[in-house]
């Protein structure tokens, strides 16, 4: 009984702050305005979180983990060293968020924290780097780290920027951008 109480107050506060960073700026969205809006303690996020950069990264892993998880059991399921294929799955959420309103949320909150490298322990799979690094077995573990940070800082910069986020990217950006990353993960090493 305690742990689903505990389960549904964590739900309304992920629900409150989603709710609050859609009208407003990160910035300006408190840890007290997202407890008022769910009804909670004023300690609730805190308790649950830690902090709110905690609690914007649970969001964050909540509603993109998903996502995530599905294209990539795919891609690597049938050809696990096909990068072409992993950068699909990779793209992939991002198009589907990038149509819609609450997805661009995402997006920006998720290019907010790459481009400050909030630490955040992240829970799933797909949002830790450990995952990606066997991905490229022609290359040592640190040379994969490297490229997949960059690969994901370029992939997520570009659908968190606020001119994407207006305008949206057109096929041949999205085309370039998907070549762009392909060829940077399987470029050559240079000694």
């Amino acid at each position: 009984m305690v742990q689903k109480l505990a389960e549904g107050t964590r739900h309304r506060l992920l629900a409150a702050a989603e709710r609050l960073l859609l009208s407003e700026p990160y910035d300006e969205v408190s840890v007290r305005a997202i407890c008022a809006a769910a009804g909670t303690n004023p300690a609730a996020v805190h308790y649950h979180f830690g902090s709110k950069e905690a609690l914007v990264g649970a969001l964050i892993e909540d509603r993109l983990g998903p996502l995530w998880a599905r294209g990539m059991a795919e891609a690597t399921g049938s050809r696990p060293d096909s990068v072409p294929a992993l950068v699909d799955a990779v793209l992939a959420p991002f198009l589907d968020l990038a149509a819609d309103p609450v997805g661009r949320l995402h997006l920006r909150l998720l290019a907010r924290f790459v481009s400050g490298r909030h630490l955040t322990a992240w829970q799933g799979r797909w949002f830790r780097m450990d995952s990606w690094t066997g991905l490229l077995p022609q290359l040592s573990t640190g040379e994969s780290r490297r490229r997949w940070m960059l690969a994901f800082d370029l992939v997520i910069m570009r659908f968190g920027s606020p001119e994407t986020e207006e305008h949206g990217m057109s096929e041949r950006a999205v085309a370039t951008l998907r070549n762009f990353v392909v060829a940077g993960l399987t470029a050559p090493v240079q000694e």
